[in-house]
């Protein structure tokens, strides 16, 4: 080769390397949010490729029952996204285990997050973070605000004002004072046991001490839950123990009932549906002054696939979720999503705004069965479901439940034998 033929083919190789590094690099997001797609596409992205020339997104989501499989499949194939959303605790952390999620725990981003808000997303000693965290679901009682006015019912604080509110409705005979049926199992202890329990345990302090064995399910906080959840029978209407989850939310956004006992994801559905107006309150606490407990639960996070070519750029996209421009964007496209970034999020809708206000005048937990808990056989976050359900057809006693989960998580876990 000739000096010159040489000189020609590195000015080529340089041109070319310089073409490359100028072309957009594409990275692509995983998750099971389906229902997301045009948020994405309208909203979310082009505000980050506004900022960020040079890196384009695509948002591929699987459909929410088989994502688990598909997304394994890919991560064990190479061919999945740069970009993984992460479900909280154990499935996240099985990918992080096994080396397909990144340590995410040196994004300067990670220091916008409570160690609550983390907690979904990190090994169980606190010590890796491999998601960074993009909202939670909070839980307490959405009424039909126009119920309340025509009978004269404050909004209730204690719980003798939230039985003296339901006695009230069930008098009248209009309404039915509460929707929530036993059919699924799953709503009484997410929106029963795991909604006004935080209260009894004292939210972090009670969930912490289970888990170290320090306190018991037989406790007496832990079955105080399940003794009011005895009490909501005479509430729920005729044939409640075959009202599945969907006829539930149709009695309430109907206007047949007058409380709904709620995930703040109900939000978007029940604001297209219900033709009242509507409010919401955190449970109710035993008495006037003490300290509320909300389950404000982790849900949902990004993280880094470890194998992804385009990490760098990834990390930048990753910071950018982190922040609160990503906070406010995505929490007032999807009301009921709430931010877990410390910079507090004003939300547009009035409904998200008020359940999203709890977190100044309340503890943040997350529900007592995600975390460790439920690792072993039986299953305690199952077992929960229906322990929850028995109480409220009266087919189990509040003490009998209770001491049944804790023979159940003790038969497994160590720190509870």
């Amino acid at each position: 080769m000739t000096t010159r033929t040489l000189r020609i083919a590195l000015l080529t190789s340089t041109l070319l390397a310089g073409a490359a590094q100028a072309q957009d690099v594409t990275l692509t997001i995983e998750s099971w949010r389906n229902d997301d797609l045009t948020i994405w596409q309208d909203t979310i992205i082009p505000a980050f490729e506004a900022q960020n020339p040079g890196i384009k997104v695509v948002f591929a989501p699987s459909a929410p029952a088989e994502y688990n499989a598909v997304l394994n499949s890919k991560l064990d194939a190479g061919s999945a996204g740069d970009l993984i959303t992460c479900r909280p605790f154990d499935a996240s952390l099985e990918l992080y285990n096994k080396g397909k999620l990144a340590d995410l725990t040196p994004l300067a981003a990670m220091a916008n997050f409570s160690p609550v808000a983390k907690s979904a997303w990190q090994t169980d000693d606190g010590a890796a973070t491999f998601c960074v965290p993009m909202a939670s679901v909070i839980h307490g009682f959405i009424y039909n605000a126009d119920a309340f006015a025509q009978l004269g019912i404050e909004v209730p604080r204690t719980e003798a004002e939230f039985f003296a509110a339901l006695d009230k409705i069930k008098a009248d005979g209009t309404y039915i004072p509460m929707a929530m049926g036993t059919n699924d199992q799953w709503e009484a202890a997410t929106m029963g046991y795991n909604n006004i329990g935080p209260n009894y345990w004292k939210g972090e302090e009670g969930r912490l001490a289970l888990i170290k064995g320090e306190q018991k399910l037989t406790d007496p906080q832990w079955v105080a839950p399940f003794t009011q959840l005895a009490k909501w029978k005479d509430y729920l209407g005729d044939g409640f123990e075959a009202q599945t989850y969907p006829d539930s939310q149709n009695l309430f956004t109907l206007g047949r009932a007058a409380i709904y006992p709620a995930g703040s994801w109900e939000i978007s559905g029940f604001n297209a549906q219900a033709q009242f107006k509507m409010g919401a309150f955190p449970p109710p606490v035993a008495a006037e002054g003490d300290t509320c407990y909300i389950s404000d639960h982790t849900d949902i996070a990004l993280g880094l696939n470890a194998a992804s070519p385009n990490a760098e750029q990834a990390k930048v996209f990753l910071e950018w979720v982190g922040s609160p421009e990503f906070a406010t964007l995505y929490a007032n496209a999807l009301p009921g999503f709430f931010s877990l970034n410390s910079t507090p999020v004003e939300m547009a809708d009035p409904l998200a705004q008020e359940f999203v206000s709890w977190r100044d005048k309340c503890q943040s937990t997350i529900r007592s069965t995600y975390q460790i808990l439920s690792r072993g056989t039986p299953n305690l976050e199952n077992e929960t479901w229906n322990a929850s359900a028995n109480v409220i057809k009266g087919t189990e006693t509040p003490e009998a439940a209770a001491e049944r989960l804790q023979a159940g998580l003790a038969s497994w876990y160590a720190p509870q034998q």
